[in-house]
């Protein structure tokens, strides 16, 4: 199952008329021109309402209604505090403000400080979600981060309709391809493209002013159902018993979105669609939550409820928490957050498991990899943004210690089996999407769950309706519930499981509950219909009542004083020796007994009937269930003694001989049922003995078999969860591991990791030209390896940098001449913590050479006759030699603030000028003669080479000049 968003409760303006939509849009870096193209094929009078809502920086007036305005004709606004929103109208946020809308009117707020990032596109898109519902539309496009993310969530959540630009179009996808990543997204479109989809969409049925586009007829009912089936054939989940409402309007939704208007074409569209089934299915279980939801409800958790739950564990016990429709994961982690806090509080330690379950694949590996967007910073405050998440470019990751007390796993809340034995139940905003039929499954199960005061907690819209005998408040505000250990029975309410407590305290009921649920009622009337039809009550072998049928009034009547079920108790007093021979003698040898000719006096009048006590059937003798049936007989010679006709004197003696008769063959019978009593009393009274000790001790080892079964069958769930888990670490392990491999073979940077004691962990392929290594040379110690460099302090080094913690690089070079630059740092695990030293070999050996080249053709130039000028191609001096400088005058570090055009006198300058366009041109310029201006503002006789130097792709980059004072050549 999936956690839900709470019901949109619609708002004033929501269950209005659809006169016009609103409609948010979110940008940020590139934004602008991504405005531009969408609002130039946005007609001016779609009768829709825009809110632009960027990341401006405060110190700066936006320029935006201006810029638009060469795009569109519509009215363009600042949003201004209390401002009605109408339709073909822009409204732009003020860039130190964050909006929100209420009843179709703008309101601004200052950011909230308390956050360490401010989003105003979640913040604007949630509060649209809220006031418009599914008449809501977010739309993303180009920008950096994540912002705009979670209110796409929201929106979805509401029934809304999203879209995100292409990111392949977008200038910067960041937050295009997070709202993406989701799922959740409508339309993936150019921007040229989304105003038709947009203005297609709102003409939808759906979003006009007509009913809605399903009706309540019969066909339409017949059509929902294939829909469900199709659901149900294509993910293995069942909608039928969702609230018909909520997935009638998802439904009209994605009809709007694919612009299909009758669902009888929507069955047929889905059918040869599969992947419109998986996004139907997505739209069904929208996964809107976020960290620590309704914070006060939290605070109450930390400050009264977690207290009291840690404070009543002892010993080495753990805390056991179930959050079954988890989503992504959000609430588990708040959860787990908050136990680590008030464990923080109260000063001590305790294990705490928590069951996070959704029946959503995608939502649950979501949720494992415990990374989300950097928008949860406005949901999380900077205290346990710092304690709890690393921030990873731009994304919070989970740290380790809190992702370890949470297992994830698949599961339907509905049909898989539940946790047991818990401490602690969040199921939020999941129940208010669900119908009567599976609240009153759910509820009765969370509390066979939940171990004596366990807590519940609910969302805010939810409650426990008529269930007040299974919970008691502990906060009724935020619909925090205490299981209560004893449970009264509801008519057939409760699930088919069993609950602490109640067979002990309620044993009767719980025998003619179990009766119940078994038809046993209805067997026994069949079968009384065909054969007897007489009056019976139903018994255990405790001669407790069970059930009673017929007029059994003349048979039985209830006792005085303190009330009771026993038959032998409520039977009239001239039936009861009768009646208790026949019952023993049933239930001993467990076959049916009948005791013929019993008489009895009622209402003045004899009635004779027999007594039938037989097994119910061979499933239930065991269980010690029988039927006692008193079968009445008409009697021949039926007696009134009201009669006023005085009899015969021979019919008075016939009378008298047949009672005598009578009355001494009940006498012999009952002086032999009563020897026969005797002699069985004594014999029971033997066995009874045996029988109590042998009951007290298979009591003491089935209490101990119970107690061993439930703790294995928690254990298994616990295992098959965490094996689920565990498997799902184990490929991703393995799909890291074959990365680094194949990283490190494919590199050509030498790289060995040495662990704290210097023993080596792991080396690339090319590590083997410098080190003698092998690949069971893993774990030894890096100094009995022998490598073929001159250096002789490798060791000593590696040792340095793990004291140290400080980098250390250096050139060394091997026996070969080969030079390499050897790097060391200390091994860092993502939790900070030093677990070795990494050293790797960048072969450096051609930077060597040049750098020896470069350092011999310097000492060249440097002692060159020659002056040897290099400028850039705007003239700007670069390069300026030892010779430059006595010929000129100017020192290198005045030269190289010159251009070339300042050592030429004034009618050279365009001489200079013209030669260096025609070099650009590709011109060859011979070597010539001209003027030269000294520091000293002398002329001199030059006779200039000219050089153009390229790059490795032979693009010029700059200009050389070899220059000869000819003045000095002639003296």
């Amino acid at each position: 199952m999936h956690k839900k968003n709470p019901a949109p409760q619609k708002t004033k303006a929501a269950s209005q008329l659809k006169s016009f939509a609103i409609a948010g849009i979110g940008a940020s870096a590139g934004g602008l021109e991504a405005f531009e193209i969408f609002f130039s094929h946005m007609p001016p009078n779609s009768n829709v309402a825009f809110v632009i809502i960027q990341h401006l920086d405060s110190k700066h007036k936006s320029l935006m209604a201006s810029l638009l305005g060469k795009y569109t004709t519509m009215k363009i606004l600042e949003a201004e505090d209390g401002i009605m929103v109408e339709p073909n109208c822009i409204y732009l946020n003020k860039p130190d403000k964050n909006i929100v809308i209420i009843n179709r009117r703008l309101q601004l707020l200052e950011p909230e400080k308390s956050h360490a990032l401010n989003l105003p596109i979640d913040y604007f898109f949630r509060s649209l979600s809220q006031d418009q519902a599914e008449n809501a539309i977010g739309i993303i496009l180009s920008g950096t981060g994540s912002d705009g993310t979670l209110g796409i969530k929201a929106i979805k959540g509401a029934g809304g309709m999203t879209m995100v630009q292409d990111e392949q179009q977008a200038k910067y996808n960041g937050m295009p391809r997070s709202a993406i990543d989701t799922g959740l997204v409508d339309y993936i479109l150019p921007v040229e493209k989304m105003p038709e989809e947009l203005i297609n969409y709102l003409k939808h049925p759906f979003n006009n002013d007509d009913d809605t586009a399903l009706s309540s007829s019969q066909q339409v009912q017949n059509y929902l159902q294939k829909i469900y089936a199709l659901i149900r054939s294509h993910t293995g989940n069942d909608f039928s018993n969702y609230k018909q409402n909520t997935t009638r309007r998802r439904i009209e939704r994605r009809m709007a979105v694919h612009q299909i208007n009758h669902i009888g074409d929507y069955v047929r569209y889905i059918q040869q669609t599969p992947v419109e089934v998986e996004a139907l299915f997505k739209d069904l279980l929208i996964t809107v939550t976020n960290f620590f939801r309704d914070p006060e409800a939290f605070e109450i958790l930390k400050e009264k409820v977690f207290p009291e739950l840690i404070n009543k564990i002892s010993g080495n016990s753990s805390i056991r928490c179930w959050i079954p429709g988890c989503a992504t994961g959000e609430e588990a982690y708040s959860i787990a957050m908050l136990f680590m806090e008030t464990m923080d509080t109260l000063k001590t330690h305790i294990n705490v498991q928590i069951f996070a379950t959704d029946i959503d694949d995608d939502a649950i590996n979501t949720a494992r990899a415990g990374i989300y967007p950097e928008a949860v910073a406005a949901d999380v405050s900077p205290e346990r943004l710092s304690r709890f998440f690393i921030k990873e470019d731009d994304v919070y990751k989970i740290k380790k210690q809190v992702r370890e007390m949470v297992v994830f796993a698949t599961q339907n809340l509905i049909k898989d089996p539940p946790f047991s034995k818990l401490h602690f139940i969040s199921c939020r905003n999941l129940l208010i999407y669900l119908d009567q039929v599976l609240q009153k499954k759910l509820l009765p199960l969370f509390h066979y769950t939940l171990q004596p005061n366990g807590i519940l907690f609910l969302g805010s819209s939810e409650s426990i309706g008529k269930f007040t005998d299974l919970f008691s408040p502990v906060n009724t505000k935020w619909k925090i519930f205490k299981s209560k250990g004893i449970v009264i029975e509801h008519d057939g309410e409760y699930p088919a499981i069993p609950a602490y407590d109640r067979s002990a305290v309620y044993p009767q009921v719980m025998e003619r509950k179990m009766f119940g649920e078994t038809n046993i009622r209805e067997l026994a009337q069949k079968l009384i219909i065909e054969e007897y039809s007489p009056s019976h009550v139903l018994i255990n072998d405790k001669l407790e009542i069970l059930y009673f049928s017929g007029a059994t009034e003349k048979y039985l009547n209830p006792p005085i004083g303190e009330p009771s079920f026993n038959i032998l108790k409520l039977a009239r007093p001239e039936i009861v020796i009768k009646l208790s021979t026949t019952l023993h003698k049933a239930i001993k040898n467990r076959s049916s007994v009948i005791h013929k000719n019993v008489i009895i006096e009622y209402h003045g009048s004899f009635h004779a009937f027999d007594i039938i006590v037989r097994p119910m059937n061979e499933s239930t003798a065991n269980k010690g269930i029988f039927i006692v049936i008193f079968s009445e007989k008409n009697m021949q010679n039926k007696m009134n003694k009201k009669a006023t006709t005085v009899p015969q004197a021979q019919d008075d003696n016939q009378r008298v001989a047949a009672l005598e008769l009578e009355l001494n063959s009940t006498k012999e019978f009952l002086q032999a049922t009563i020897e026969e009593l005797e002699t069985s009393n004594e014999e029971l009274k033997s066995t009874n003995e045996e029988l109590q000790s042998t009951n007290e001790e298979l009591q003491s080892t089935n209490e101990e078999l119970e107690t061993s079964k439930e703790e294995l069958q928690s254990t298994n769930e616990e295992l098959v969860t965490i094996n689920a888990e565990l498997q799902n670490k184990v490929d991703e392990l393995s799909r890291a591991n074959n990365d680094i491999n194949n990283l490190l073979a494919s590199t050509e940077i030498a790289t060995i990791f040495l662990d704290t004691k210097l023993r080596i962990k792991r080396f690339t392929p090319t590590m083997t030209r410098i080190f003698n290594l092998i690949q069971s040379d893993i774990d030894r110690p890096i100094s009995d390896i022998t490598s073929n460099l001159n250096y002789n302090n490798f060791y000593d080094d590696s040792q340095n940098v793990l004291r140290t913690l400080e980098r250390k690089e250096v050139e060394i070079q091997n026996t070969d001449n080969t030079w390499y630059s050897m790097r060391l740092a200390p091994y860092r695990t993502t939790e900070n913590v030093i677990d070795g030293v990494v050293i790797t070999f960048v072969d450096v050996t051609k930077i060597k050479q040049a750098e020896e080249h470069s350092l011999r053709l310097a000492t060249i130039v440097g002692n060159f006759n020659d002056a040897i000028i290099i400028f850039s191609l705007d003239g700007m001096i670069t390069s300026w030699n030892e010779c430059a400088k006595k010929m000129y005058g100017y020192s290198e570090e005045e030269a190289l603030r010159l251009n070339i055009a300042d050592l030429a006198p004034l009618y050279k300058k365009q001489e200079i000028a013209d030669t260096i366009e025609k070099i650009k041109t590709g011109t060859t310029v011979k070597p010539f003669k001209t003027k030269r201006l000294t520091k000293t503002g002398r002329e001199l006789n030059t006779w200039i080479t000219i050089t153009k130097l390229t790059d490795s792709s032979g693009n010029m980059t700059s200009i050389s000049t070899t220059e000869r004072d000819l003045d000095m050549v002639q003296y």
